[in-house]
């Protein structure tokens, strides 16, 4: 019997420190946040600041993906946004728009550092940007709410701008 049992119990201890192991990699010790209203999860750049985050956009698997915002928002105040794309949740490419862009791929927990200043990695955030704002303008759109959908038609033409 006891031959038997620690077989077992060594499978199940493997396969719960694999499962572990596995969880703790994907996250990359980042700190996932969800949106109040819809509960899709996420991985916030830190230059949004800490705080209430949306995310409106594709919710894949109950995680951000394809292109869309993160808007910070302190009750009806609206605060910095993230424009770009996410992958299962996590932000790989893009702008943060605060008082000023911040833009390029995601590492380290942000969008960009003052190395990221490579021309094509420039475009690249910008153009993703571009499409975000599109697509946030055009969701706003399909629900009826025109004032939002041509206001981020004009963020699309602002991020735009940047790229000429």
């Amino acid at each position: 019997m006891q031959i038997t049992w620690r077989p077992v119990f060594l499978v199940s201890t493997t396969f719960l420190c694999v499962t572990a192991f596995q969880a703790q990699g994907q996250t990359n010790g980042q700190k996932w946040s969800k949106d109040p209203s819809s509960q899709c999860e996420f991985v916030s750049p830190v230059s949004l600041s800490a705080g209430p985050t949306y995310w409106v956009g594709e919710c894949t698997a109950n995680r951000a993906s394809g292109f869309g915002m993160l808007r910070r928002r302190d009750g009806n105040q609206a605060g910095p946004a993230f424009y770009g794309e996410m992958r299962a949740g996590v932000p790989t490419i893009g702008v943060i728009d605060n008082e000023g862009y911040r833009v390029g791929r995601f590492k380290n927990g942000d969008i960009g550092d003052d190395a990221e200043l490579e021309f094509q990695v420039r475009i690249d955030a910008f153009e993703a940007a571009v499409k975000a704002a599109r697509e946030v303008g055009s969701r706003y759109a399909k629900q009826g709410n025109q004032v939002s959908a041509h206001l981020y038609e004009g963020v699309a033409k602002q991020l735009e701008e940047q790229i000429e």
